[in-house]
């Protein structure tokens, strides 16, 4: 009983620290060089993940990926256990241990296509010692090591917005003359409830 109630008064003091930009969850390791004042490029290592392909419109789909993966983290496997959360959620087109959830999400895809939501998975984690979904739509992958160009900004998420965030990014890898070497990702940080001008959003591509 007292450790469920630790339990959320630590999730209930997380929310509160969430809505002013404070996050307290792990990211993958990378290490980073700037191109531009505006973007910069990191080299990220081997990495696992959880991710789910939705169709639909942008917004709706990170929705409906993010409770899905959510359900997994939170439970929704086979030995009932909980996986902390890591950031970032991305988006691209296309009682028992706890698992932390990192950041960020990440988003990937297109209306047509439908899209991939992914979480990434804490690095203490392994494909062997990871549970099994019980969602059959969401599927465990090993993510390469990867170089991707970064632009990172605040507010807005929408999709006009991240469509423009994207547009700069590949006009500044055009102007110094980087070729992408794959489909743009949106990378979101924080939680809808994050007051606007302290949220953290990116756009990527791998170079």
């Amino acid at each position: 009983m007292f450790q469920k109630i630790t339990k959320v008064v630590g999730q209930v003091a997380e929310s509160a620290l969430s809505i002013a930009g404070i996050r307290t969850v792990e990211e993958p390791h990378y290490i980073k060089r700037s191109l531009t004042e505006a973007v910069e490029i990191r080299e990220y290592g081997p990495r696992i993940a959880a991710e789910t392909t939705v169709s639909g419109e942008k917004q709706g789909a990170l929705n409906t990926g993010f409770r899905r993966l959510a359900g997994y983290i939170f439970g929704g496997n086979h030995r009932e256990a909980e996986i902390a959360m890591t950031a970032p959620v991305g988006q691209a087109r296309s009682g028992g241990d706890d698992i932390a959830m990192t950041a960020p999400v990440a988003q990937t895809g297109s209306a047509e296509q439908g899209w991939t939501v992914r979480f990434f998975m804490p690095s203490k984690w392994s494909m062997e010692t990871l549970p099994t979904p019980d969602d059959d739509t969401v599927r465990l992958v090993q993510v390469p090591a990867e170089t991707v160009a970064v632009l990172r900004f605040t507010g807005d998420r929408s999709a006009q917005a991240v469509a423009a965030r994207t547009e700069e990014l590949m006009n500044t890898l055009r102007d110094n003359g980087i070729e992408p070497a794959g489909e743009p990702t949106s990378w979101f940080y924080d939680p809808p409830w994050t007051l606007p001008f302290l949220r953290r959003n990116e756009v990527t591509v791998a170079i």
